[in-house]
């Protein structure tokens, strides 16, 4: 496993009481906690963050996701593996974490909205 470089509670425990808040919250949401997980690794792939993506694969798996949808989830454009509601969700996904440079478009906002 990979560890993480830095003890995140010890460095900003405020922060991190917020962030804890934050999961709280996403586990109210009208996803399905596969596709929250999903999102996660997607996330975690795309900042590069090993940690995180070690984390977020070990909770799918948990829960019952496929290893082939855990293999194939960069390249979830091309596999059939995916639910348009899956599909939405990773889009958006990828259009906040690369807002830099994808500066959210409406369209993938639209097709997430649309699987709420």
């Amino acid at each position: 496993m990979t560890k993480a470089r830095l003890d995140y509670f010890a460095a900003a425990p405020d922060a991190m009481k917020g962030m804890l808040e934050l999961e709280k919250a996403v586990k109210n949401v009208s996803l399905e906690p596969s596709l929250v997980e999903l999102v996660k690794i997607r996330a975690s792939q795309i900042n590069g963050c090993a940690y995180c993506i070690y984390m977020h694969t070990k909770a799918a798996r948990e829960i019952g996701e496929a290893e082939e949808r855990l293999y194939l989830l960069n390249a979830w454009r091309e596999s059939p593996l995916y639910s348009d509601r899956e599909r939405a969700a990773l889009a958006w996904t990828e259009s906040l974490t690369l807002i830099s440079q994808t500066h959210a478009p409406d369209e993938d906002y639209a097709a997430f909205k649309e699987h709420q």
